[in-house]
């Protein structure tokens, strides 16, 4: 029962729902929380204006339909929504659920009417805090919302299924246990509030206080409160209209409000869509029940690694008897076998490595893995509880809703979920039979086959060249050369004056390098090879790569949502969910900076801009997962976001025309945003090392064009200099 708690919390503050509502977008809002998010919106959006000038016909007026976010439930953790007048110096909330909101500019103030019935601003807008949604309310305020009785009904169980003491529900911080509640309230108060709060005079002297535990049966006897139509309060619902999702009562049947849809007894429809969400419930059991038999399996894969982390076998030189040789052959032995520790040692360090990134990979994918199934878990629960309500009406006003996130939630279980991103076995095989075949050819040059080897290969230089940090070879045989060659053994070194290593073994006589680090300085060098042995090195070439980088954005590797034009420079989305896409060239090395002007920004959505690896969620929001880096940027304020953890909120926003500016300092290991040429807040992430990709993610209201190949700022140069 504790996982399906955050299925029983406001969005907005943070506790068990009281007095729930249901907004038209089928989430739920505490009324009193509902009307402290509600926000005054200009005459001329008003329904009274819209309806005069004829563009709205629906009991509510949404707000730019378009603006909307339709993120689902599990992606909407991360927006916030303005309009009030101090967010510009109040700090946002963040509630258990990850939506966060901010507060109203002062508290409300203090009234006997409850929430419903204190009167409503006019030309009131109240914003969902988790899709985003905005609608104008009409002249009925928050009575035009039906309440969530079965959600009422489902806390009332979970909070007498909990044994521990009744808290105070006002205290604002570290809730104390209560002393008394008040019956006409129906508000359980520590001292300290009840004497702030609920002071013994005027209308309130009248109230009855009881001890907590009396006012908890009492709560839990009072009768449930039937279901009344919030058009005509005093007509209990009899049916349900299948075109709008809703019960009604007899007399919205009567007024001709449902006279061209197909309407249905409540009591059948209740009994159908119980149904239909149990019989949802099973496809995600089962999906629930793969999963922790997946994560067992993870978990064994975790011990398999760390028991098979030794490799096999490993090559050891033969023995020798060193007694009848000179000196001069004894130091030619040694010296072979400390070349083979020292490449024994390398070899060793990477089957550690090779160790640690496969217990790393496999216990991300747990971690991952016990996040989803836990949320999994809870929303069965809360299913459950719904499903032993015996309100209809009450029922089906959030079936619809819940079946579609259970059907949801089972899909995202089904896309390669619950399949190993990693095996137990080691793929790492040695190969020391040419190395067992030299030494066993190891012999005097005077016993040695006099047979020639191919003649030193030439180097090309009109047809080797580089482009951003790739480096492309080409070579050929001296014209004059009588002694074929089987092929050629390509080296580069590590442009930083390291050891030579080879990159290409093959016959083709020309080799492109790709990978290679920015700014960088290599030396080349080729030979070649037949039966009897390898030429002599062709004279060195040295290389250097670009200094800047000049890319594009990769259509191989983005998801098939997002638009490309102007060259691979320019994208959007077709989607309202937010999409990922990769520039071509990877980073691993020094300074690098690019912009990324907005061509396009309508109804304030919340692009991404960052660095990601390689296999990065490309259906979410950049930094939503642990394999990107990155801002993500209203009209009004920015956050850093890495692995869904969002830090630093910084005001300051975006609109058309407006340039973020990204520098990944590899030397540092800093990656830092601009927007506008001003530094948007302190340096964003530190300690980022590995290959990193340049990445965006958007939506359809988005649209930006890729600038590369820039110097680093002059300011950021000086400033780097002075460290």
């Amino acid at each position: 029962m504790e996982e399906m708690e955050e299925e029983l919390k406001c969005p907005v503050c943070g506790s068990f729902y009281r007095e729930p509502i249901i907004l038209p977008c089928s989430h739920n809002l505490c009324q009193a929380c509902a009307r402290n998010i509600l926000v005054q919106t200009p005459e001329s959006e008003s329904p009274q204006s819209r309806r005069a000038s004829g563009s709205g016909v629906s009991d509510y007026d949404y707000l730019d339909l378009d603006k909307m976010s339709l993120y689902s439930e599990a992606d909407s953790g991360y927006g916030s929504y303005g309009g009030f007048a101090s967010a510009p110096t109040t700090p946002c909330q963040k509630s258990p659920n990850g939506v966060r909101v901010f507060p109203p500019a002062m508290p409300p103030p203090a009234t006997h009417l409850s929430p419903a019935l204190a009167p409503v601003p006019r030309n009131s807008c109240i914003t969902c805090p988790q899709c985003h949604r905005s609608l104008i309310l009409d002249d009925r305020g928050l009575r035009g919302f039906p309440k969530n009785r079965v959600l009422e009904g489902v806390i009332d169980r979970y909070q007498q299924s909990k044994a521990a003491a009744l808290k105070c529900q006002l205290c604002e911080k570290a809730p104390k246990e209560a002393t008394v509640m008040c019956e006409q309230c129906d508000v359980f108060y520590c001292d300290p509030c009840r004497l702030r709060c609920h002071p013994p005079r005027g209308p309130l002297a009248k109230h009855r206080l009881v001890p907590p535990a009396q006012g908890r049966v009492s709560r839990r006897l009072s009768p449930r409160k039937v279901s009344t139509c919030t058009d005509h309060e005093l007509e209990n619902h009899s049916m349900y209209c299948v075109q709008c999702k809703m019960p009604v009562c007899y007399q919205c049947l009567e007024e001709g409000k449902h006279s061209s849809h197909e309407v249905k007894a409540l009591g059948a429809m209740w009994k159908l869509h119980k149904s239909q969400l149990s019989q949802a419930l099973n496809g995600l059991s089962d999906r629930a029940k793969e999963a922790k038999e997946f994560l067992v399996q993870l978990r064994n894969m975790v011990q398999q690694i760390q028991v098979l982390a030794a490799p096999e076998t490993e090559s050891k030189p033969p023995q020798e008897n060193s007694v009848e040789f000179e000196a001069c052959l004894v130091a030619q032995c040694d010296a072979l076998i400390d070349a083979l520790n020292r490449r024994k040692a390398q070899l060793l360090a990477r089957v550690n490595k090779e160790h640690e990134h496969k217990l790393k990979v496999v216990r991300d994918q747990i971690s991952h893995c016990t996040v989803k199934l836990r949320q999994t878990t809870g929303l069965m629960e809360y299913c459950l509880e719904v499903i032993k309500e015996n309100d209809p009406s009450g029922f089906l006003q959030i079936s619809d809703a819940l079946i579609r996130r259970v059907h949801l939630t089972e899909d995202q279980w089904g896309k390669g979920t619950l399949t190993p991103r990693m095996t137990t076995d080691f793929d790492l095989s040695l190969d020391n039979s040419p190395l067992l075949q030299s030494i066993h050819q190891l012999d005097f040059v005077q016993m040695k086959a006099s047979s020639p080897v191919p003649a030193t290969p030439i180097l090309q230089l009109e047809e080797c060249c580089t482009h951003n940090n790739s480096a492309t070879l080409s070579w050929k045989q001296p014209p004059l050369s009588t002694v074929p060659a089987e092929g050629y053994i390509l080296e580069l070194d590590d442009g930083n004056g390291g050891q030579f290593r080879e990159v290409y073994v093959g016959k083709e006589t020309m080799c492109t390098v790709d990978g290679l680090h920015f700014n960088s300085t290599y030396n080349a060098r080729i030979k070649a090879f037949n039966k009897t042995g390898v030429s002599q090195y062709s004279k060195t070439l040295v290389l250097q790569t670009s200094e800047v980088a000049w890319f594009a954005f990769d259509p191989g590797s983005a998801h098939s949502d997002i638009i490309f034009s102007n060259d691979n420079l320019t994208v959007t989305c077709s989607s309202y969910d937010d999409r990922v896409v990769l520039g071509k060239t990877g980073f691993s090395k020094g300074v690098h900076y690019w912009e990324l002007t907005v061509d396009r920004y309508d109804n304030h959505p919340d692009p991404a801009f960052g660095v990601a690896r390689i296999d990065v969620m490309k259906d979410v929001m950049l930094g939503k997962d642990d394999k990107a880096w990155a801002m993500y940027v209203d009209n009004n304020r920015s956050w850093f976001m890495h692995n869904n953890s969002h830090t630093n909120r910084t005001e300051g926003g975006i609109a058309k025309g407006a340039t973020i500016g990204v520098l990944l300092d590899l030397n540092r290991k800093t990656l830092t945003f601009f927007i506008n040429d001003e530094q948007q807040g302190p340096i964003a992430f530190e300690n980022v090392e590995g290959l990193f990709f340049p990445a965006v993610s958007l939506n359809r209201n988005v649209q930006v064009t890729l600038h590369t190949g820039l110097p680093v700022p002059d300011f950021y140069s000086s400033r780097a200099s002075i460290a």
